[in-house]
Parts: structure tokens; C-alpha cells; sequence
């Protein structure tokens, strides 16, 4: 049996972030989205400074990163950039972080669906936190994806 860490979550904006934690944060996610799945795409697409940046740690040992924001008022509030240190795999550190993406976007954007755009592969993942398929498969940089949504949690 796995024992899940003992964690801290930490959530700010960007203008928050020390530098030293800010490039921690950064690099955990091309050291999983570009350099572990081979992947050359813009990791740093902007979108940064308009996000509310989630972190665990145990410590100060970064585990794991999500971002949540709204790209724009006529679209779904979105979870992305989901990603879990190589070197704490293994843990269920994806289900916590996501379990606290999930509350921190309800508490922004309340009664309202989250979106995501997940790698395929992860559906089944996804869908244990109530994300269904809401369209074809597409590949995103090189990488085959489908959109999902989560419909609101009934008050």
C-alpha cells in the first residue's frame, strides 16, 4: 500500500512568486512536458500572469503543479498545466492535486463547469473526478488529446 505524503498546498498569483519558486515551478513543468514526453512546444504560452498557480509540497520539496484560470468570459473555467515530479510518482499525488484544482476552481468560479484538454491516455484518470469526453481525439503538440468537462457539484 502506497502512503500518500504529507502535504502543503500552496495557491497565488504569478506576480506572487519568488523568483527561486517561480523557476522551481517552471521547471517541474518542462521537465514533464517537454523533456520527458519529447515533446518541443511553447511551455510558456502566455497565459502564466493570468492564472492562479497551484503547488503541493512536502517540505519545501516541490510535488506537484496545476494552473486554473478562464482564457475568457465566453469560455469554461479550465484546469491545466497538471503535472507531478518525476521523482514523486507513484504517490497519488495526481489524484490530491487535482482534487484541490477541482475546490479552488468551484471557489472562483462557483456552480460553474471546469473544463480541461487531456492527453488521451489520461480519460480514465480524468474521469474518476466526474470529467466526461466532449469531443474527438486531436493531437495538441504532437500528442493526441480530447476535451472533457465537469459539470457543477449540485448545491
Amino acid at each position: 500500500m502506497t502512503t500518500l505524503p504529507t502535504y502543503t498546498t500552496d495557491v497565488r498569483r504569478l506576480e506572487e512568486f519568488s523568483a527561486v519558486d517561480l523557476y522551481a515551478m517552471l521547471k517541474m513543468r518542462v521537465d514533464v512536458f517537454v523533456v520527458e514526453q519529447e515533446c518541443a512546444y511553447p511551455e510558456l504560452d502566455g497565459n502564466d500572469p493570468d492564472c492562479l498557480h497551484l503547488r503541493l509540497f512536502e517540505g519545501k520539496d516541490l510535488l506537484a503543479c496545476a494552473r486554473v484560470w478562464r482564457p475568457s468570459p465566453d469560455v469554461l473555467p479550465r484546469i491545466g498545466r497538471v503535472a507531478v515530479s518525476p521523482n514523486h510518482r507513484g504517490k497519488r499525488l495526481g489524484d490530491a492535486l487535482m482534487r484541490e484544482a477541482i475546490i479552488e476552481c468551484e471557489k472562483i468560479y462557483p456552480g460553474e463547469a471546469i473544463e480541461i484538454s487531456a492527453q488521451t491516455h489520461l480519460q480514465k484518470f480524468y474521469g474518476s473526478f466526474g470529467f466526461e469526453r466532449t469531443s474527438e481525439e486531436y493531437v495538441e503538440d504532437g500528442i493526441p488529446h480530447v476535451n472533457m468537462v465537469r459539470q457543477p457539484t449540485p448545491a
